[in-house]
């Protein structure tokens, strides 16, 4: 009764930037396991990758996650596999807790806190996008309750572009929305900057400099994730300034982030289910990080099914600090799904109480991805 009969692949276009993509399972005892897959412009790639695999787990049974999921580092498929696995993965978690008749955080073990803490990343409900644009979405959260907010100020800056006026200009606007936001928000509320990898390493080392000022909780991503000398370095020279260093939110598999822990490049490691390896594989990144004092606040800017699956993996991470949220970007975070409430409490998250994720996709009707002509990010940012 527990056999898989489909793997259904559901993209969704949400706002004129925006995607999200999910993975439906069915088993023959009429549920459905539902986990998200989105990644930003590769929609075609990822319905292809569920077909795939369907073709590989269908009419296999559902509850032997361990083979069907399993996360093999040197396998092709990059990012786009590792995220339809993950995908996979949170799904037949669903299935496992409803089986069980109890919500997923209790399949895992039982709580570690209720609610969850929550940071709003403010970027993409920052309009206009002038600093005091940011500042007035900055003052909407913390209104809401959350005590923690983060921007990403400093497109279109990429440091291989060389010291070009653009550039410089970017660079400015984005100290001026920094500046904005903390005035914006005192000094009380957490700050995180992400920097989306645009500097080199002398760049992020002056950008560091720079914010000090501003008493930063983190600085996110300041350069490319596989230059592990260099985030050491510029993790002490944030800590110098009393901020955290943080990043890893595109590393697929405990493999690549061990590397960063026993390099001891973040203060902060950010794995995302939907990228990672899903939940199983995220609580074995905790539990290595927690040997080296490395706290866990997964990233989770994207849809609601992966911030269901985030707040029941987060309330069970003893080194977990606190879950990412985009706030103010689209209604639909709330609307489209079917269940227990998602709406954020006070800058927190309940933990919901009914059996297995607590959510589904709700009927409808949505409108179907679209392909994005221009990215969010610069291609070459990652």
């Amino acid at each position: 009764m527990s056999r898989i009969t489909a793997l259904d692949f559901r993209g969704i276009n949400v706002t004129p930037k925006t995607n999200w993509c999910f993975l439906e399972v069915r088993t023959e005892d009429g549920r459905t396991g539902i986990g998200e897959c989105t990644l930003a412009n590769q929609e075609p790639l990822l319905e292809a990758e569920v077909a795939r695999l369907a073709a590989n787990v269908t009419g296999a049974d559902a509850r032997h996650r361990n083979r069907l999921a399993r996360l093999l580092p040197h396998a092709p498929g990059g990012l786009v596999a590792a995220t339809v696995l993950s995908a996979f993965e949170q799904a037949l978690w669903d299935l496992a807790a409803q089986r069980a008749e109890q919500p997923l955080h209790l399949a895992l073990g039982g709580a570690l806190r209720d609610p969850v803490p929550l940071y709003a990343n403010i970027n993409r409900g920052a309009n206009p996008r002038s600093p005091e644009g940011f500042a007035a979405a900055a003052q909407r959260a913390v209104a809401d309750g959350f005590r923690g907010v983060k921007l990403a100020p400093f497109e279109p800056l990429v440091w291989e572009d060389g010291l070009s006026d653009t550039n410089r200009a970017a660079y400015a606007e984005g100290l001026a929305r920094i500046a904005a936001v903390r005035a914006a928000i005192g000094p009380d509320v957490a700050l995180m900057v992400d920097a989306h990898w645009r500097f080199s390493p002398g760049g992020a080392a002056g950008l560091i400099r720079d914010l000090a000022e501003h008493r930063l909780f983190w600085l996110e991503c300041p350069v490319a994730e596989a230059n592990h000398a260099e985030i050491r370095r510029l993790r002490g020279m944030a800590n110098d300034r009393g901020m955290r260093l943080a990043g890893a939110e595109s590393l697929a598999g405990l493999a690549a982030y061990r590397a960063l822990i026993e390099a001891g490049g973040y203060d902060v490691l950010m794995p995302d289910v939907k990228h990672a390896g899903g939940i199983e594989e995220i609580r074995r990144i905790a539990a290595l990080a927690q040997t080296a004092g490395v706290e866990i606040a997964p990233h989770n800017p994207t849809g609601p099914v992966c911030h269901a699956h985030s707040v029941h993996l987060c309330a069970v991470i003893p080194n977990f600090l606190h879950l990412e949220v985009q706030f103010g970007e689209t209604e639909a975070f709330f609307d489209m799904v079917a269940g227990e409430s998602l709406r954020f409490r006070q800058g927190a998250a309940p933990l919901p109480g009914a059996a297995g994720l607590g959510v589904r996709l709700g009927a409808g009707p949505h409108a179907p991805w679209k392909r994005m002509d221009r990215a969010w990010l610069d291609p070459r940012l990652g």
